[in-house]
């Protein structure tokens, strides 16, 4: 990055050398700058967790003055929590449509339950999620992205029942996606202590072995009553 200029003499005008010019915050639209701001927390949360995000240093990267990403983000902290928000909206969004294309078999949910608990470890979106929750700050948005994904897993749940006894209540359904939810985001922090506390391995098979296990415990669930 270059440095504002702090030189205040001015060569000769007969002189080849170019004078020095400060550097510029770039100026961009407000829905460019907003993205490029949470593309560089983003960023900087992978590499350094949330204490590695500094108002500045995300300014620095995007090229844009440091007020600039306070008008759009207030603080870090909400700096923060928007970058989680957006997040889990693509998590959301993506387990939707896995879910519209499924049929609901067992090796389909554990591959869900697969998909998003690597979108939530590969950025340590997890951690994020629970140090959010320490420090008292919800998550805007994430609520409504979860209900959502209740309405699409209770549609396909209903399909499934057409015709087979009692219709499931959306209300069993949500503590359903809540208890896949809980576990999840739960696993990313204490699941390999809890699992070798509980003698259920400590090699890269336990993770994948517990989410299979839940992924057959709720695929039973979910069958229709009879």
């Amino acid at each position: 990055m270059r440095a504002f200029g702090h030189n205040e003499d001015v060569p000769p005008r007969t002189s080849s050398r170019p004078s020095a010019r400060r550097t510029r915050p770039r100026r961009l639209d407000a829905a460019a700058a907003r993205q490029e701001i949470l593309d560089a927390a983003a960023k900087r949360l992978v590499e350094s967790g949330p204490a590695g995000i500094r108002l500045q240093e995300v300014a620095s990267d995007v090229g844009v003055s440091h007020p600039t990403v306070l008008h759009h983000f207030g603080s870090r902290e909400q700096l923060v929590q928007a970058v989680i928000a957006r997040s889990l909206d693509a998590i959301h969004t993506q387990l939707i449509e896995a879910i519209s294309r499924s049929t609901g078999e067992e090796a389909q949910l554990a591959t869900m339950l697969d998909g998003v608990f690597d979108a939530l470890t590969s950025h340590g979106h997890g951690r994020v999620i629970l140090w959010l929750a320490l420090e008292g700050n919800g998550i805007d948005g994430a609520e409504s992205g979860l209900d959502r994904v209740v309405d699409a897993a209770h549609a396909l749940r209903r399909a499934h029942h057409r015709g087979k006894g009692r219709p499931p209540a959306r209300e069993d359904t949500a503590h359903l996606v809540v208890l896949a939810t809980l576990a999840l985001v739960g696993s990313t922090v204490m699941g390999p202590t809890l699992l070798a506390k509980a003698g259920l391995g400590t090699g890269p098979e336990a993770g994948p072995r517990f989410r299979a296990w839940l992924a057959k415990l709720l695929s039973r669930h979910l069958e229709p009553a009879a």
